[in-house]
């Protein structure tokens, strides 16, 4: 009996962080069942988006029907939405493919499956609001005690300024490293170095 092929997939939020945890439990796991795998890695890609390039590619292969099972590490991985999961998951369902979250021990061709699976999707999506409301309120205590939140305070750059800002740019200096320096935003460096020079002092 031929076996089955298996999607693994891994993601990480950051581009410091690495997928090897995941990916070595992942492959431990689907050995065992005796499956053959291929891997799809999404680095630095946060998981509410949904527009990740190892994802779109594993979603385009599941609509080939080029494995039979999905696995992850944790549903938190594949989405954190409950709308995105479900998704994802009555697409698998409807071409016959199935999915399983090794930490969770979910595994969709079981009705207890199924609803777990629905119910973590809804416990991963209230998290994530917990935590943007966490961080609008510290945003709002920050403020409180007078500190700066966001983009760099305005401020007026001098004529010299501008041109130290320009020359430095045609010498190939970052817009990074010139927002820094000079206490702006990358996208105000942007704006005045593509400026034609005028005499007048600009604002950031």
């Amino acid at each position: 009996m031929k076996g089955k092929k298996a999607a693994i997939y891994v993601r990480v939020s950051t581009l410091e962080q690495d997928t090897d945890l995941q990916e070595t439990e992942l492959r431990q796991y689907v050995e065992s069942r005796g499956w053959e795998c291929v891997v799809y890695r999404d680095k630095g890609q946060s998981g509410a988006k949904n527009d990740r390039p190892a994802l779109n590619q594993m979603l385009n292969d599941l609509r080939r029907r080029k494995f039979d099972v999905v696995v992850v590490w944790k549903l938190d991985r594949l989405a954190r939405s409950l709308k995105q999961l479900l998704t994802i998951g009555e697409e698998c369902r409807s071409l016959g493919v199935d999915l399983v979250s090794l930490r969770q021990n979910i595994d969709t061709t079981l009705p207890a499956g199924r609803l777990t699976f629905q119910i973590l999707g809804a416990v991963a999506e209230f998290e994530r609001e917990l935590l943007r409301e966490r961080v609008k309120a510290g945003m709002a205590q920050a403020r409180r005690s007078g500190k700066h939140c966001g983009r760099p305070a305005l401020r007026k750059f001098q004529p010299t300024d501008i041109e130290t800002m320009r020359r430095l740019r045609s010498e190939g200096g970052s817009v990074r490293k010139l927002a820094k320096d000079f206490e702006t935003s990358q996208w105000m460096v942007a704006r005045i170095t593509s400026q034609v020079p005028q005499d007048r002092t600009e604002v950031a």
